[in-house]
């Protein structure tokens, strides 16, 4: 049984079109994220799913795999879940974004792993410390708290928890207290369980934060949450794909 990394891609971004083409490196923003996905030990296959024939023409022209799925998915889970319905030999779905070029081998081999000690959740996500009061508080930058079994009790777009007394100071490099995570848009599902999750209807705590996790909370099932280090980037502006073109410029020019 395999475990397969689907990738959703779409053209229509709204606050930056055509995303996934974006080649400023000499090679395609989703190009990016198939070879991170690539470096991963416990992948067997990466997958990209799109709705978008440019797309799927920038994947094969690099080797890649893509698969087309309808054009009226609301959500990138829902198009991951078109392709895992077809995926009948795989046990395992990891869904990642798009727009992460900089995920790491070590954080996708990380939630495979989550879901394979914790028998009892049917998926599991990823978080990182806060290192910063800007990051707490800023909407774009989604919070996670979670109980004593490393089970998410909560996301929200919100600072989580809040802190009556005051933020506790941790000195420097802080994590405020460590109570709340940044949530990494990164999961692992049963493939079973994602199918029946694409067919639940929207959730009212995922319609009021426009988080499509809550769906999962407020259907009463569990989350497993891993912590890890890295923070991922995620690019969604394009000051945000910018600054990646600099990183990543910068790093291959010093390995030259």
């Amino acid at each position: 049984m395999e475990i397969v990394a689907v990738v959703p891609a779409r053209f229509a971004s709204t606050r930056l079109p055509g995303k996934p083409l974006l080649s400023e490196t000499g090679r395609p923003l989703i190009q990016h994220v198939v070879e991170a996905a690539r470096a991963a030990r416990r992948l067997d296959r990466v997958i990209v799913a799109t709705d978008d024939e440019r797309i799927a023409a920038a994947v094969k022209s690099f080797g890649g795999v893509a698969v087309m799925t309808r054009s009226d998915h609301p959500t990138g889970t829902d198009r991951v879940a078109e392709v895992a319905a077809g995926l009948t030999s795989a046990r395992i779905i990891v869904n990642l974004q798009g727009d992460e070029p900089e995920i790491s081998g070590t954080a996708l081999d990380r939630v495979v792993e989550l879901l394979e000690h914790d028998t009892e959740a049917p998926m599991a996500t990823l978080g990182t410390p806060i290192r910063g009061e800007a990051v707490y508080r800023d909407p774009a930058c989604v919070k996670v708290v979670c109980s004593r079994a490393g089970r998410a009790l909560y996301f929200s777009r919100s600072p989580i928890p809040h802190y009556r007394d005051g933020i506790p100071d941790a000195g420097s490099g802080s994590a405020l207290g460590g109570l709340a995570l940044l949530h990494l848009g990164l999961y692992a599902y049963r493939r079973e369980f994602l199918l029946g999750l694409s067919a639940l209807p929207p959730s009212p705590l995922e319609s009021a934060e426009k988080l499509e996790q809550l769906r999962v909370l407020e259907a009463g099932h569990a989350i497993a949450v891993g912590i890890v280090d890295e923070p991922s980037i995620g690019i969604d502006t394009p000051d945000d794909y910018r600054r990646f073109v600099e990183r990543w410029s910068a790093e291959h020019s010093l390995t030259r």
